[in-house]
């Protein structure tokens, strides 16, 4: 079972089988874009499904500070858009707490706008690269000046008449993408992004669902600037990502089976539920309609005899988000694992590499921390620990994870996980027969 104690830590204890069937909230990388889109559509969006996180919280707010008329009502998010050409200039700062996607399309967005927008962030996201985002951005004409040269937040976008450019991203991201595609809706001509790697393609689909000049070819991805999106409903599928940590459990723990229904089957983001079955767990998945412009549908998961695994740098663009629980899955395998190639998990949050060694390391775990990764030596039984997650959410979930599986109880200090997954406790009690 699993609880938080008065000073904020996650207390498991291991509960057995996990067993049921269950809905996840709506999908984060999925709702960023849902509300930015609907923002610059023609007209009232309804959007069903909207998730709880902190994250999703900071572009809602930060796009009514930009002027966007957004309410929660009858369990939807509707929001009131005012055009492509329709935001204002926000009245102060705009604090995007500690999401990197909140940031980085904001300063996409913001670069089409004849106005001075500044974004703040605290201080994990204020350690996090930008540059990356600035430099395209720069190129289509706006000004863009932040810390470190630059390369930091907080960073001041002052936006203007945008050029098209075409955009081949030396390190594959989702994030820089879409700011790219963003900023080229206001841009003059065609502004095309052509990836080394593929990333998730959620902005893309959302941005041909609503109505957008858009155009997929190959590795390439090109929008023609103006035009209009249309306000429409838009349903998120289930969160992916959240149900990756109940998935992976579920391998963990013998006699366990359980479906997750609704959820996001995108092929961009399925590399975690690929990692389980090549690992031996055993999920099997059902689609069942479209929400979004997405594939959505019912992923059925139950344990196999793991076996060790090697993930290397092509595979970690599809897997980032599910890095520190393909390394719990390692411990669990019998064998030698080996995870490199993600030297970015060093400035997440906190630095996931680290974070995660240690607390596994504490729970008995062989597992060694190399500049891009581990190498893990698994099949050593776990046991329960104090454990620091420096307050990254998805190591302190993955953690958990681990625990369920240890003997006797773990203490996770700094969780953080109401940044992605609030209800993650609730949710996991729920399936501990």
């Amino acid at each position: 079972m699993l609880g938080v104690d008065e000073d904020g830590r996650l207390h498991v204890a291991p509960g057995g089988a996990l067993k049921g069937e269950i809905e996840i909230e709506g999908d984060k990388s999925v709702a960023h874009r849902a509300l930015i889109l609907a923002s610059l559509a023609e007209g009232r969006s309804r959007i069903l499904n909207m998730p709880e996180g902190d994250d999703v919280a900071r572009t809602l707010r930060a796009l009514q500070d930009l002027g966007v008329a957004i309410e929660r009502t009858d369990g939807a998010v509707v929001v009131e858009g005012r055009g492509l050409r329709g935001l204002r200039e926000p009245e102060g700062p705009i604090q995007c707490g500690e999401s990197g996607t909140t940031a980085r399309l904001l300063a996409g967005l913001a670069s089409g706008f004849e106005f001075v927008t500044i974004l703040m962030g605290l201080p994990g996201l204020r350690r996090r690269p930008m540059g990356r985002v600035a430099e395209p951005l720069r190129r289509m004409g706006a000004r863009l000046y932040g810390a470190g040269g630059g390369e930091r937040l907080p960073l001041c976008v002052v936006g203007g008449r945008l050029r098209a450019i075409h955009f081949d991203p030396p390190v594959p991201s989702a994030q820089v993408k879409s700011a790219v595609l963003l900023a080229g809706l206001s841009a003059r001509g065609t502004t095309v992004v052509r990836e080394r790697r593929p990333t998730r393609d959620h902005t893309e689909n959302l941005l041909a669902f609503m109505g957008a000049r858009i155009r997929r070819s190959g590795a390439a991805t090109a929008v023609t600037g103006g035009g209009k999106l249309r306000a429409c409903e838009l349903l998120l599928p289930g969160d992916l990502s959240s149900a990756a940590f109940l998935i992976a459990a579920v391998g963990l723990l013998p006699g366990s089976r359980v479906t997750v229904r609704g959820v996001l089957l995108n092929e961009h983001r399925l590399a975690f539920v690929r990692l389980l079955q090549r690992a031996g767990a055993v999920v099997d998945r059902m689609q069942a309609g479209v929400g979004c412009g997405e594939t959505m549908g019912d992923l059925t998961a139950r344990p196999g005899a793991l076996q060790p695994f090697r993930i290397g740098a092509r595979e970690v663009p599809g897997l980032i988000d599910e890095l520190p629980l393909a390394a719990v899955v390692a411990v669990r395998a019998k064998g030698r694992s080996v995870i490199s190639g993600a030297k970015e998990l060093r400035v997440k949050e906190a630095d996931r590499v680290r974070t995660m060694a240690a607390g596994l390391a504490a729970m008995g775990a062989r597992i060694r921390e190399k500049p891009d990764g581990w190498e893990i030596h698994g099949g050593k039984p776990l046991h329960g620990a104090e454990v620091d997650a420096r307050g990254d959410h998805r190591s302190a979930m993955a953690l958990a994870v681990a625990a369920l599986s240890a003997r006797g109880e773990t203490v996770i200090s700094n969780p953080g996980i109401g940044k992605s997954f609030p209800r993650f406790v609730e949710r996991m009690n729920g399936l501990i027969a």
